[in-house]
């Protein structure tokens, strides 16, 4: 279940006549537990509860129902009991039907409520549906609240008019969502008079009716369209007329509403009940927009971007600066000043801004600075400097363009509120201004320097009004008061292979003259170069979040160079992490933020996050593309070792459709000799087979053998089906369909062989790495050194080597690919003197060896970094300590050291220059 799932369910139980028995049954059902679960609980097979009414389930919760009053008491009992301890429960909830107290055991926080007013608090209780929370959203459940009733108003209203789903009429549809989103905060807020509130009005007015509800709602829009001394003129309804001149275009055009069903206009008066005060601009936008995407809908309430990842692109782009300026003023009311006057003349310019979630934060952010700069002189209660008009974005769909306007509207009246009161924020708050912020088109292909031009110069865009999306587009005219300007953002990645038509010719467009690789290019690489170009005609700095893959790889010397090219460097970095929503429900993407600027700022920092969030800052000299401190070097692709390791290749390919392939057991039922299954059979190793320890086998069928195999009744049968097989297949599989017997390459080794699994977790400190005999072989998951010295496995195993994969190699999310052309031929290991070599295969040798004394564990268990064996981490240590003392002397000091030193035997070992 989502989360508007189980906001729906929790708000459904709440509003139900209360059952003691069958309470905790309920809750956990509404938290998404399924049938089984319940009716184990129910019969007590799993349910570990020692109190009377109590059910506990392990691992989760334990709750119990009481008599009236006692709600406090049983919460007591619920901590205190043994059974609660020993299931490792992690939240206790008590309740009478009348009060609700819980507790979260993790972290103490508790929850104190009336019990119909629990649905308001279902955040607290999201972990029990798996779902880890980021502290701001369990704070903001109303959020959630209103983004589940909004959705059901919207689908409701969509089946009641079909008309309205049609393409034509989505817009429509969408602009009057937004209108109806203003209505809900304008009252709740007495931007519109208590007196004659939306909700209350659309309810006395349509009494007769849900067919009256439409025409209610279209009288009010027409009413905030309209100015008072012209409502006469009008004849506007005396019942509308007590509602404010709204303007800002957000009620111009078209009054068309959709019509009400019964259960619509309960949907609304539902949603208008709901206490908007509490929005939160800069996760109801992104929530909210989901409401409005047919395939979106699926995932709705989980579109959140979590303000701290927002700020970890715009910190370090400007923010920190400001702030350090501001800590710098003291209380100098000339420096103060200046400091006022230039953040009022900064302007933030998002061109993916989606619902506005950056412009949101940066906005709230300046404004709190600015509020801060007024206390200290002594004016609390100043107007803002900062206008709305600097916050400009571009959006590619009509819905969340009006969204993002409609947060920034929000935002700006909350922090109105918050720094000069509910009075002067009202008295300056309508009519809304109708300057044009978001433009709704495609970025890749609109000019930035037209929507957000070199400061001095005018703003004349044709895009849409604020409002009016895209009909009767028209000319919007300001003056563009910019001083400094950043771009930022989180634009879509879309690998090469997932882009469409249009966006592929986006790419072409923009990279095609400039590098005949460009089809390798994620989507998020346009903004990257956009960004550049735009900072070659104006002053800025740009910060994107993007997939790790752009500064991973083989796309590092399509994109970086041409960056590179234009005078940009990077000032910042931060180094790979999740870009979580709601973490059982996001798509697991792996990040890195990436500041760009023409020259870039000295010192510079890479950031980096630990598993538990914890950020580490490094200052450094220079940023190269692989976000390492380090000159401006493309690691390039290399078919030989650069340096003195032995060559290495990527193991053998099947192309068999599985029928080469054997388990244990299906090699048992071959019926054949000990001295067929010598000649025949091999065991095969890839990466799984390496770090799992699963037994694998294959038909090895040389010629020679290739007739006494086939005589072989089930041999015979899979190698037909192979032929088969490959018949039916591409270039590649019908070339080799004359020898079905063997797979596509046959390597092999004469002695013994060095396995590096292809793809390795991230969690583990050192590579897996295996040493196998020459009677197996190894599958194309993994890469294989043909006999290879035993010396080379303790470079794999290195923290060295670690570190260069890492970096220069791409990841499949934040897991390490090991790939020979790109990893370990460009790995930069100088001659070795044999005393050398001798001290790393005895090295080698050990970390077997300590493998070995620890049998059957597998490179799974051994390699755990919670449960390392000691004397295998004392021989990684070692192997490290002999590896790093040939490079510098002794052992680096952390991955950075060993980065900045690969780095610069990397570029006089291939002879390269860095970039200027």
């Amino acid at each position: 279940m989502n989360p508007v799932e189980i906001e729906e369910a929790v708000t459904q139980l709440a509003s139900e006549p209360f059952d003691r028995a069958e309470f905790p049954f309920q809750f956990l059902t509404a938290f998404g537990n399924k049938k089984t679960t319940i009716d184990r609980l129910r019969k007590g097979n799993t349910n570990q509860s020692d109190l009377p009414g109590g059910v506990l389930q392990r691992s989760n919760i334990h709750i119990s129902t009481c008599e009236a009053g006692a709600a406090g008491e049983t919460l007591t009992a619920l901590r205190e009991s043994p059974k609660t301890g020993t299931n490792k429960a992690k939240f206790i909830l008590a309740t009478d039907g009348e009060d609700l107290q819980a507790e979260d055991l993790t972290s103490g926080e508790t929850v104190a409520c009336d019990y119909g007013d629990f649905p308001n608090h279902f955040g607290f209780f999201l972990p029990l549906a798996g779902i880890t929370t980021v502290e701001q959203i369990r704070e903001s459940s109303f959020d959630i609240r209103a983004t589940s009733r909004l959705n059901r108003l919207y689908v409701t209203l969509l089946q009641d008019n079909p008309e309205w789903a049609t393409a034509e009429r989505r817009i429509d549809m969408n602009h009057f969502m937004a209108r109806l989103i203003f209505c809900f905060f304008a009252e709740d807020t007495d931007i519109f008079p208590v007196t004659s509130g939306f909700t209350q009005t659309v309810e006395r007015m349509s009494a007769g009716g849900a067919d009256n509800t439409a025409k209610v709602i279209s009288e009010l829009f027409r009413a905030m369209n309209t100015k008072h001394d012209e409502r006469d003129a009008a004849g506007i309804a005396r019942w509308a007329s007590g509602f404010p001149y709204v303007n800002g275009n957000l009620f111009s055009g078209s009054t068309d509403v959709p019509r009400f069903s019964k259960i619509a206009r309960s949907y609304l008066t539902h949603i208008g009940n709901l206490d908007w005060t509490k929005i939160n601009p800069d996760i109801f936008g992104s929530m909210i927009q989901a409401v409005a995407d047919d395939e979106e809908r699926g995932a709705l309430g989980m579109h959140y971007t979590s303000v701290p990842n927002i700020l970890k692109v715009l910190n370090p782009l400007f923010l920190d600066d400001l702030r350090g300026k501001l800590e710098e003023a003291g209380k100098n009311s000339r420096k103060l000043l200046n400091l006022r006057n230039r953040i009022a003349k900064i302007r933030v310019f998002d061109p993916a801004c989606g619902s506005g979630n950056f412009l949101v934060i940066a906005y709230k952010e300046m404004r709190a600075i600015e509020a801060e700069i007024n206390r200290l002189r002594g004016e609390p209660e100043r107007k803002t400097d900062i206008p709305l008009t600097n916050f400009r974005g571009i959006e590619l769909r009509d819905f969340p363009a009006e969204i993002a306007r409609l947060a920034l509207i929000i935002a700006e009246y909350q922090c109105d509120v918050l720094y000069r009161g509910q009075k002067e924020a009202l008295a300056e708050f309508l009519p809304l201004d109708s300057e044009n912020w978001i433009t709704c088109g495609n970025a890749l292909r609109l000019d930035w320097l037209s929507i957000c031009p070199p400061t001095g110069t005018g703003v004349k865009v044709r895009g849409d009004d604020l409002f009016e999306t895209p009909l009767d587009q028209s000319e919007i005219d300001f003056e563009n008061a910019g001083g400094e300007t950043y771009i930022c953002g989180n634009p879509p990645y879309l690998g090469a292979r997932d882009q469409n038509a249009e966006q592929k010719s986006d790419i072409e467009n923009l990279f095609a003259k400039r590098d005949k690789n460009w089809k390798s290019l994620d989507y998020v690489a346009g903004w990257f170069l956009k960004a550049a170009l735009y900072g070659c005609q104006t002053a800025s700095a740009s910060a994107f979040v993007t997939t790790n893959s752009l500064c991973q790889g083989g796309q590092v010397s399509i994109l970086w160079p041409l960056i590179f090219q234009t005078g940009h460097e990077i000032f910042f970095a931060h180094t790979s992490f999740r870009w979580k929503n709601l973490a059982s429900h996001n798509a697991g993407v792996t990040v890195v933020v990436v500041g760009i600027e023409r020259p870039a700022r000295s010192p510079r920092w890479i950031y980096s996050s630990d598993k538990d969030g914890v950020t580490t800052e490094l200052q450094c000299a220079e940023i190269n593309a692989y976000l390492a401190p380090a000159k401006n070097i493309i690691v390039e692709k290399a078919s030989k070792p650069i340096g003195y390791q032995s060559e290495m290749t990527f193991g053998n390919t099947p192309i068999d459709g599985g029928h080469l392939l054997l388990t244990r057991e299906e090699k048992s039922l071959l019926g054949i000799s000990p001295e067929q299954e010598a000649a025949f059979v091999r065991r095969i190793y890839g990466s799984a087979e390496l770090i799992r320890g699963l037994e694998r086998h294959c038909l090895w069928i040389e010629d020679d053998h290739l007739e006494e195999a086939r005589s072989i009744p089930l041999i015979e049968k899979r190698i037909e089906a192979v032929r088969t097989l490959r018949k039916k297949g591409g270039t590649t599989a019908q070339y080799i369909s004359d020898r079905p017997h063997q797979f596509q390459r046959m390597l092999k080794a004469k002695n013994s062989l060095i396995i590096v699994p292809v793809t390795s977790s991230e969690n583990r400190e050192y590579l897996p790495v295996g040493l196998l005999t020459g009677q197996e072989i190894v599958l194309n998951t993994a890469n294989a050194s043909y006999d290879a010295p035993v010396w080379n496995l303790a470079i794999i195993a290195s923290r060295l080597m670690h570190s260069w994969i890492g970096t220069v190699c791409i990841r499949m999310r934040t897991d390490f690919r090991f790939t020979p052309t790109l990893g370990w031929n460009t790995f930069p290991l100088p001659k070795l003197t044999e005393q050398n070599k001798a001290d790393l295969t005895r090295c080698a040798e050990n970390i077997l060896l300590a493998r070995e004394a620890h049998f059957p564990a597998t490179i799974a268990d051994l390699y755990d970094p919670e449960a390392m064996p000691e004397d295998l981490r004392r021989a990684h240590e070692e192997n490290d300590e002999v590896l790093e003392r040939i490079y510098i002397g002794r052992r680096f000091r952390n991955d950075t050291e060993r980065l900045e030193k690969l780095f610069e035997l990397y570029t006089k070992m291939t002879g390269k220059k860095a970039a200027a």
